[in-house]
């Protein structure tokens, strides 16, 4: 069973979304918050294996929240569901150590798969927000070369975690175990003094590799 955090600060709001990711049996909603403070409080007596947040929330907000879990709980999941399509949100959000960026108008099928992207791996973010995200992030430094150090393999691993495959997918694709993929990724971090997979897939994307 993947256990699930939920904070929204309308309650009508959390029960629908506990209902629609409940629709999955194997994901099961076991916590509920009206804030970004009292997630991160239940964060500290409670394991989850995925926090969803809200962005605009009273008290403390989804943005500040999920800084914090990255920072206590690097290997926890954190997916942004929000009604703003908005590209700086967006930004600060994977600056912050989201996984995913979702809208509110998702379905559950959309909600659902977002979630599963998370879990695996991945870095999920709705079609509309990336259109605009990802042009911005190319403009930064678009002429910037990759690190010497990274080798011909890593830069391989590099580019398919910036289009979004999960450890199992790079394996797959590139014949090599899972195993091998998350050392080569532990390397590729040290070499660039990246924290993890997310900022991993920015600077991928930064850096022309995608």
């Amino acid at each position: 069973m993947v256990r699930i955090l939920l904070a929204e600060d309308q309650g009508m709001v959390r029960q629908g979304l506990k209902m629609m990711i409940e629709t999955d049996p194997e994901l099961k909603v076991t916590g509920e918050a009206v804030n970004g403070k009292e997630a991160v409080t239940l964060c500290e007596s409670h394991h989850y294996d995925l926090i969803i947040l809200d962005i605009r929330m009273p008290v403390m907000d989804g943005l500040e929240a999920a800084r914090i879990m990255h920072s206590r709980w690097p290997e926890r999941k954190v997916l942004i569901l929000t009604t703003f399509n908005d590209d700086e949100y967006a930004l600060e959000a994977l600056r912050n150590g989201a996984r995913g960026y979702m809208l509110k108008d998702a379905d559950a099928v959309e909600l659902i798969r977002a979630i599963r992207s998370c879990l695996s791996g991945g870095l999920s973010i709705e079609e509309h927000v990336a259109a605009k995200v990802m042009p911005r992030l190319m403009k930064k430094t678009n002429d910037a070369a990759v690190d010497p150090a990274i080798t011909p393999r890593e830069l391989a691993i590099m580019k398919l975690v910036g289009e979004g495959l999960s450890n199992k997918e790079i394996s797959e694709e590139l014949s090599l175990s899972v195993g091998t993929i998350k050392n080569h990724i532990s390397a590729i971090l040290d070499k660039l003094s990246l924290r993890d997979r997310t900022q991993l897939a920015i600077y991928a994307i930064r850096h022309n590799v995608v």
